[in-house]
């Protein structure tokens, strides 16, 4: 299992460790004697799962990896490619699982933030190519060796893509406006370039190319006013082989002989819908309030959490409280998977803790406990997952410096802590349901009239999502900082 950071590393070898997987961890940071000995006990198989930065496997001689995992997004699809590449080197089959967030990209851009303008723009381009892998709904194994200069004929039949195809549309016009375009303009351009000069989107470039001129320039909003869309277009026309990326520029595109022969006899081209995971989400909260319960491919009982998020927006309602405040959806899910039926089970659960159970679990257990026995259901207390019990002293000691309202500033730098994991340590001691009064310190870095404005937001807002937040701020110059602050604030006074 891949992670960017050696503080995840450290994290998911020990939640592993806790729940009785043989894992261990791999990083620049452990000593070159661990390090070693972690990797011959993977190799020995004493070990099940190395959970690693990318420090580990370069050139590591075990044919049989099964797995390989990665938790967060990688930097580039080069990396991403070289670390699958160590599953399945016997010639069996290996399952390579990728977790995808925009907000892991976002995160990157924020560690690229102190790179030269070049190094910068180089890492944004990598990581654009990241979003894109992410996105497209195209056969993941044709895009990846289009990426690096080699046409696959067929979808490959086995990926996620090819299992559970996204949409697919017919595309004949788009794809000879699209072409025309990359013609047009001399073969000198990328595809952003492209779908900017197409759907007439302002870009300084364009029009000191004079491309603004061109007889394509805005012709793409006749059949699809989406720049996404034409961006999407190029991609796939370059994983079909109708385009072709000069080797030597990069990401500039070039007529390859299938798309001159297109121009000459078009014919209706299949393209994918990219992904949207926001809409995937919102539809799958829907199917879930409406599920009966038959053929779930979820690990959740879809039936039982349907009925606790219809509870939930019922007692939300009753205190005129937004639902998420009451408990958030993925500890919904983590009772429809584990059922919790006394008190102690449930502050177990994620994002609980007893103060929640206390405050609101009453009629949430008393649902479990019917809806197990209507249903004669076997609770599997074995699976709950068990949370890792050195990572509570910190908590302990960020709960008692809180307590005695020392600086929060200071309580990072004691425990050699950026601000940012200090406030998600506070942001995992509220979820689970314990009270923390930061007045102290809010007082200091924000007016009352900020504050009100920010605590009136999350009480009327829908989630309590921060990249929503941002966006409902940006014109108000809020930073992160104060917004997840206040969340911390409000769900303390609220929740808990």
């Amino acid at each position: 299992m891949y992670c960017l950071s050696r503080k995840t590393v450290e994290e998911i070898a020990e939640l592993l460790k806790v729940n009785d997987v043989k894992a261990l961890p791999y990083h620049a940071g452990l000593d070159a004697t661990t390090r070693m000995n972690n990797q011959d006990a993977f190799l020995n198989e004493e070990a099940d799962v190395i959970v690693a930065t990318i420090a580990f496997g370069m050139g590591i001689d075990k044919p049989d990896v099964r797995f390989v995992i990665h938790y967060d997004v990688p930097k580039s699809l080069e990396g991403y490619y070289q670390e699958t590449g160590r599953a399945g080197r016997d010639g069996l089959e290996g399952n390579c699982l990728m977790f995808y967030s925009y907000e892991d990209i976002q995160k990157l851009e924020k560690f690229n933030k102190d790179k030269s303008v070049t190094e910068r723009d180089n890492a944004r381009h990598l990581l654009n190519e990241m979003v894109a892998y992410a996105n497209l709904g195209v056969c993941r194994r044709r895009q990846l060796l289009s990426y690096f200069g080699e046409y696959f004929e067929k979808d490959c039949g086995f990926c996620d893509n090819c299992v559970k195809s996204t949409e697919k549309l017919k595309a004949q016009e788009e794809v000879i406006i699209a072409l025309k375009a990359v013609l047009l303009t001399n073969e000198r351009f990328d595809g952003e370039h492209i779908a900017d000069l197409l759907t007439a989107t302002e870009n300084q470039y364009v029009k000191s190319y004079d491309h603004d001129k061109l007889e394509v320039y805005g012709q793409g909003l006749e059949h699809n006013d989406s720049r996404e869309f034409w961006v999407s277009l190029l991609r796939q026309l370059v994983i079909l082989n109708y385009l072709e990326k000069d080797v030597e520029n990069y990401g500039v595109l070039k007529i390859g002989e299938k798309g001159k022969n297109f121009i000459k006899d078009p014919y209706p081209v299949t393209i994918y819908k990219d992904h949207n995971y926001e809409e995937d989400e919102e539809k799958a909260e829907e199917d879930d309030a409406a599920a009966v319960g038959t053929g779930s491919a979820h690990a959740y009982d879809e039936a039982l959490l349907g009925m606790l998020k219809a509870l939930r927006k019922k007692v939300a309602k009753e205190k005129n409280l937004p639902p998420y405040v009451i408990f958030q959806d993925p500890s919904l899910e983590e009772m429809a998977t584990t059922y919790p039926t006394t008190q102690q089970e449930m502050a177990q659960i994620n994002g609980v803790g007893m103060g929640k159970v206390q405050k609101f679990g009453r009629q949430f257990l008393d649902m479990i406990n019917r809806y197990v026995e209507e249903n004669d259901i076997e609770t599997a207390k074995d699976v709950v997952i068990k949370s890792m019990v050195n990572k509570s002293k910190i908590k302990i000691y960020i709960i008692q410096q809180v307590d005695r309202k020392v600086d929060l500033e200071e309580i990072a730098e004691t425990k050699g802590l950026p601000m940012e994991d200090l406030i998600e340590e506070i942001e995992h001691i509220c979820y689970s349901g314990t009270k923390l009064n930061l007045d102290y310190y809010i007082n200091q870095i924000m007016d009352r009239e900020r504050q009100d404005d920010i605590y009136d937001y999350f009480m009327n807002a829908e989630t309590d999502n921060i990249a929503v937040a941002l966006e409902e701020f940006a014109h108000d110059d809020v930073s992160e900082e104060e917004l997840r602050l206040m969340r911390i604030k409000f769900l303390s006074e609220l929740a808990n």
